[in-house]
Parts: structure tokens; C-alpha cells; sequence
């Protein structure tokens, strides 16, 4: 995914960062986007439990980079944006984000195998750990997990269920 700018975890300065969210309608459900107020750091399709972890938060489609988010999402989902540029904050362990950045080089209507992300990200045994670090990923669509299929071609496993990952895959010209 040409443009994604993944930021770097915010410095201490001793304040507390900004926990924003809305919510999003799209054609395949409701979506919870979250921030905090310099990056999106979620993505989650309804039903998630992220949601019982917003209590809080502040609800403002206002807040950076919410709304050029809906923007950019709007657009996809038209089918006019094939790319997004966001700032991304991944928030999982060393491996998980080695594997979510390789996940934004899949182009727009292509898919790989979880042995070819794993050959991709050095790690040509990992398959089983790169579909773990696959399900977890905290940014969907954006950080496109659903373009992640079975060696044989079949759509396997996703999040937000197959037929999501059936949509989006149709939406994007594939499956």
C-alpha cells in the first residue's frame, strides 16, 4: 500500500495521549476507527471487543487523522482510492508489525499466500506465525489482511469473517 506512513510511538512528555473514535458505515458493516489524535491505531469491524475498551474515549470524527480517514474510506469503498495515506500506529510485538508493514506492500488487487508473506518478511518457515500475526492486526482494510489467502488459493480465516473478506476481495476485483 504505496503511501501508508507508519509513525513512530509518541515520546513521553508526561500527557496523556488523545483516545479518539467514531464510527463508520460502510457496505460491509458498521466499523470502529480509533486514534489518538496523531495516528490511527484501529480499525475494527462491528461486533469487536475493542469496543468495550473505549469507555472514556472521546467520540470525534474531527480528531486527526479520524476524519481524513472517513474521507479516504468513502473514496475506497466508491471505488475511486485504491491507496491510502494515513498515519498508522501499530501497536503489537516486533513480529506482528514486521508483518502488518509487509501487509501495505500487497498492491490493490493482488493477493499473497501466508508463505509468501512469510518468504517476504525472511522467515520462509513462519506461515502458521505469519497468519497469527495476520489475525491480529489492528488496522483492517488499511492494512490489508483480507489480500492474505490460503497456498491453494482458497480464502481462509479473517477477523471480520469470509464473507467480508469475500466482499472486499470482489470490491477490490478479485475472487
Amino acid at each position: 500500500m504505496a503511501g501508508v506512513r507508519d509513525t513512530l510511538s509518541m515520546a513521553i512528555t508526561g500527557s496523556k495521549p488523545l483516545n479518539a473514535y467514531t464510527y463508520f458505515e460502510s457496505p460491509i458493516g458498521r466499523l470502529l476507527l480509533t486514534s489518538d489524535g496523531t495516528a490511527l491505531t484501529g480499525l475494527y469491524m462491528e461486533p469487536s471487543r475493542k469496543a468495550q475498551s473505549i469507555d472514556g474515549w472521546i467520540q470525534d470524527e474531527a480528531v486527526a487523522p479520524i476524519s481524513a480517514t472517513v474521507r479516504q474510506l468513502t473514496e475506497y469503498f466508491a471505488g475511486t482510492r485504491r491507496d491510502f495515506d494515513l498515519p498508522l500506529r501499530f501497536q503489537g510485538t516486533t513480529f506482528q508489525t514486521r508483518v502488518w508493514r509487509e501487509l501495505t506492500v500487497i498492491p490493490y488487487g493482488q493477493t499473497w499466500s501466508y508463505g509468501q508473506l512469510a518468504q517476504r518478511i525472511d522467515k520462509p518457515s513462519a506461515s502458521r506465525a505469519v497468519g497469527l500475526a495476520n489475525g491480529r492486526n489492528p488496522i483492517a482494510i488499511l492494512v490489508p489482511c483480507h489480500r492474505v489467502i490460503g497456498a491453494d488459493g482458497s480464502l481462509t480465516g479473517y477477523g471480520g469473517g469470509l464473507e467480508r473478506k469475500r466482499w472486499l476481495l470482489a470490491h477490490e476485483g478479485l475472487h
